[in-house]
């Protein structure tokens, strides 16, 4: 773990504008991928008559997918700059990578948005700034990628930086501090050396950029949440919940609460790495002991929290949302399932309280009948099963959430209001 300032980094756009080779580019550029590791891949890669995809390859670790060429799945990747230690929380083309980009862990500070040159904004594109707006990342790189497939030229990159830059008006997003950058993540233009194929721009590198990013304050002085991942008995010391602090600070002797299960008790170790530590931190994955909790007591999706600040239990809540797919409408009465942090709980939308004009945030329709695809809308949701969640005012990290039904995700949103049961 390095020493550096740390930020969460998604890495957004559609899925065919190299997303996954710029993934695999900054880890190759930052010595994070071993040479030989890239050489292996080069190889592979060019059995298969596709040489040169080695980057992208990088990032697909199943065997299948590399026969489809395409990439899934992706553990958190991490890397480092002169300034900041990167995690990048968006695992590119991942069939969740909406619901993993919201739930909790990966929570993004700011965002590279990838649009390739010779095809502009796409659907997706739309979707992910749309995303990354509703989520409040504050900064956004935008990587004008394929640059190689457009002979470099300038004329083409403003084309798509004005199309970028409309798309990022309609959505309200500041565009005063967007950086765009003319790249190609397959040759390594701009990506950690200025290029001399791009003779025409003065600006920074992608890598230049990042390490430019302003500093996130850690939430410590926030209340302890702690979403329980999975909860383990081990000999000798009895029930361990496992989890991420996302806020706070969890210290040998404090009185937490778990809720909804609402039992507490006083924590008597707290373990990181193997090893004991007298404390923990906003981003630390943990395994702590409480004195009197049994394994029955608490369940994945509880929330640690302080005995005198527990984790907010909603009745209902006040949400709002964005629909990215529904193949008809939603009405009142609907009733995915949500996934917030850990939590995965059946709800029911209550009423549809307004519908929301995306690209001013103003209200366009009180208590329309219905939303469908491409609408922002404020609902009334009732969890059908306790569930902890807090206003995204208040505790960011712990309210928002991701709608899935017919195995996508739906519609993402954060949470305006708690009624508390």
């Amino acid at each position: 773990m390095s020493d550096k300032p740390h930020q969460n980094l998604a890495i957004i756009g559609h899925v065919d504008h190299g997303k996954s080779t710029l993934v695999g580019r900054l880890l190759f550029e930052t010595g994070s991928v071993p040479e030989h590791v890239i050489e292996q891949h080069r190889e592979e890669a060019e059995e298969k008559g596709k040489g040169g995809f080695e980057f992208a390859y990088v990032m697909d670790n199943l065997a299948e997918e590399r026969e489809r060429g395409v990439t899934i799945d992706i553990a958190h990747q991490e890397f480092d700059t002169d300034t900041y230690y990167f995690t990048i929380v968006d695992c590119p083309g991942h069939r969740d990578f909406v619901k993993n980009m919201i739930t909790g862990a990966s929570q993004a500070d700011n965002a590279v948005l990838v649009v390739a040159a010779d095809d502009g904004v796409a659907p997706q594109t739309r979707e992910h700034v749309f995303l990354a707006r509703t989520l409040g990342i504050d900064e956004l790189i935008i990587g004008v990628n394929k640059m190689d497939l457009v002979d470099h030229d300038e004329s083409k990159f403003n084309e798509v930086v004005e199309e970028v830059k409309e798309l990022l008006k309609q959505v309200r997003f500041q565009t005063d501090n967007a950086k765009f950058i003319p790249i190609s993540a397959f040759d390594g233009d701009n990506v950690a050396d200025e290029s001399e194929n791009t003779p025409w721009y003065d600006g920074p590198t992608l890598l230049d950029a990042l390490n430019e990013l302003p500093e996130t304050e850690p939430p410590t002085d926030a209340p302890l949440r702690l979403p329980i991942q999975d909860v383990y008995t081990i000999s000798g010391i009895g029930t361990v919940p496992v989890g991420r602090v996302e806020t706070g600070i969890m210290k040998d002797g404090d009185n937490v609460t778990f809720q909804p299960s609402d039992v507490g008790g006083e924590v008597k170790t707290i373990e990181m790495h193997h090893e004991e530590v007298p404390k923990a931190g906003p981003g630390d994955n943990v395994g702590f002991n409480v004195r009197g909790i049994g394994k029955d007591d608490i369940r994945r999706g509880d929330v640690a929290g302080p005995a005198d600040e527990p984790p907010s239990v909603a009745e209902t809540f006040q949400a709002q949302v964005v629909v990215m797919q529904h193949p008809s409408v939603i009405t009142a009465g609907y009733t995915p399932v949500f996934h917030a942090h850990t939590a995965q709980v059946a709800c029911t939308i209550e009423s549809i309280d307004q519908k929301i004009d995306p690209s001013t945030g103003e209200i366009a329709e009180e208590n329309p009948d219905f939303i469908k695809s491409g609408d922002a809308a404020v609902v009334t949701v009732r969890p059908q099963k306790p569930l902890s969640i807090e206003a995204s005012a208040d505790i960011a990290e712990l309210g928002s959430f991701a709608i899935r039904d017919m195995g996508q995700t739906i519609a993402a949103g954060k949470v305006l209001e708690v009624n508390e049961r």
